[in-house]
């Protein structure tokens, strides 16, 4: 019973101080709410007002070798994934707005195969852009990242 009591307390006394943590703010009167964003900043995000669009582009992710991987990837948003070999992943992409005169990077991270030796090494990579072929990693012989700016 003794225990049980004891228990209890210290669980109670644990529960209070973490309840407790970081509650020490002071009133400053009435909550106010967070400015809404403007109209062109919110709709620029969701690419809904976007004035200046340029042409489409098919984007093809390739990550060769067997068995599994993590592959790292970014076009139209960023991906970390375990992935079964050999992959691809097709996205399009179309620039808008600044990205037209900047570009965006796209790239694909792979992750390490082992090879003929049982050695581990980078997965070849590679990109393709609207069918030609323009970033690799030498089969996997340069442990760069496959990278490339897209522009129109």
């Amino acid at each position: 019973m003794r225990k049980t009591a004891t228990l209890t307390i210290t669980l109670l006394a644990a529960a209070a101080l973490l309840t407790g943590c970081g509650s020490e703010k002071k009133d400053a009167g009435p909550a106010k709410e967070p400015a809404a964003p403007s109209a062109s900043a919110s709709g620029a995000a969701k690419g809904s007002t976007a004035k200046n669009k340029g042409v489409p582009h098919q984007v093809v992710f390739e990550v060769g070798g067997t068995g599994a991987a993590q592959v790292m990837w970014n076009g139209n948003s960023n991906h970390f994934d375990q992935v079964a070999l050999p992959w691809t992943k097709t996205e399009s992409m179309q620039l808008v707005d600044a990205e037209l005169k900047v570009g965006v990077t796209v790239s694909v991270v792979p992750g390490s195969v082992k090879d003929a030796d049982g050695m581990l090494v980078p997965a070849p990579c590679s990109i393709k852009v609207d069918g030609k072929q323009v970033a690799d990693n030498q089969g996997g012989k340069s442990a760069e990242p496959c990278k490339y700016k897209l522009t129109d």
